[in-house]
């Protein structure tokens, strides 16, 4: 099973960066962190740093103690693009380029129009949510969820085909009808035990 979404432990390192900033004015080191964050070892701490560090979400020089210095403004936060999803036929995951665990870009956006919440970004790829103003090229900001309401607009893996799609969401008993908003689109049924939901939309980003 291809499981997307972010990084929890880098998530919470993140976050606790940014207290322990707000509260002393000054960085953590590896060791706060690693108290901060209930962490195994400080090589774990390490790693997590190095990834962040290559995702553009913090700056570190090795030559100063206390180095740790986040990318993001005052008021806005770094929203990681992990890859495309499709809005239209589902798209291969496995295997291909247009997917990763990893972010492939990052936005940088205001933190009221992302909330508190941790968040990621997917490339929309087709035409089969245009009537819910979507379209081919823009971008959707999700919230990691494996749940949903009937008629929320979801990122979904399908078990069988081993595809990822973007549709409307409706439970029906042992059934899930995935709708498109496309009159020219016919709707997905999946048995549910087959559907898993990855993440729900939050916000579009228009393509110009």
């Amino acid at each position: 099973m291809r499981k997307i979404g972010l990084n929890s432990t880098r998530e919470n390192i993140l976050q606790f960066i940014h207290g322990f900033i707000d509260e002393r004015g000054y960085s953590p080191t590896v060791r706060d962190i690693l108290k901060g964050c209930d962490i195994s070892s400080t090589a774990v701490v390490q790693y997590h740093l190095d990834v962040l560090e290559k995702e553009g979400r913090i700056h570190r020089d090795p030559e100063i103690f206390r180095s740790i210095r986040l990318s993001e403004k005052k008021g806005s936060v770094m929203v990681p693009v992990l890859g495309t999803i499709a809005a239209g036929s589902p798209i291969p995951v496995p295997n291909s380029d247009n997917w990763s665990n990893q972010a492939v870009d990052t936005l940088e956006l205001p933190q009221d129009m992302v909330g508190k919440k941790p968040v990621f970004a997917l490339k929309v790829k087709g035409q089969s949510m245009i009537d819910a103003l979507i379209d081919d090229g823009d971008i959707v900001l999700m919230e990691a969820a494996d749940s949903a309401a009937n008629g929320e607009m979801v990122a979904v893996w399908l078990k069988d085909r081993e595809e990822v799609t973007l549709k409307r969401f409706f439970a029906d008993k042992d059934k899930v009808i995935l709708q498109p908003a496309n009159q020219t689109m016919k709707p997905i049924e999946q048995r549910a035990d087959n559907v898993e939901i990855q993440g729900k939309v939050i916000g579009v980003i228009r393509k110009l």
